[in-house]
């Protein structure tokens, strides 16, 4: 079973930066597309960004295009989100999930799933 864990926690102010990783720990990760979902409070879990197993496609939601870049580095075995232009909408606890040979795409069946890290953004 795939294992999934997330970092870049923290807090920063509107229009700042911040990078999270999600690293795992098997040895196939390269054959898993990867995505990255948040969830703010009171919110249902929605897509942010996805990229397919081979990396060369990358999917966004509307609301991080242009802001939000999903990149995976196989060899370390993680998968990043490099978010700019920070906004209060931002605020959420993201996630990453792995679906293997999978496309990346918002609705691909991502079967495993990280613990999740807080991003908080202030005014």
């Amino acid at each position: 079973q795939v294992q999934l864990a997330e970092s870049g926690e923290g807090s920063v102010q509107a229009g700042g930066s911040l990078r999270l990783s999600c690293a795992s720990s098997d040895r196939t990760f390269r054959n898993y597309a990867m995505g990255w979902f948040r969830q703010a409070p009171g919110k249902e879990r929605e897509f942010v960004a996805g990229i397919s197993w081979s990396g060369g496609s990358t999917y966004y939601a509307d609301s991080v295009k242009g802001r939000f870049t999903i990149s995976r580095d196989n060899a370390k075995k993680t998968v990043y989100l490099q978010m700019k232009s920070l906004n209060l909408e931002d605020t959420a606890a993201y996630y990453c999930a792995g679906d293997l040979f999978g496309t990346g795409m918002e609705d691909a069946p991502y079967a495993y799933w990280g613990q999740g890290t807080q991003v908080t953004v202030s005014s």
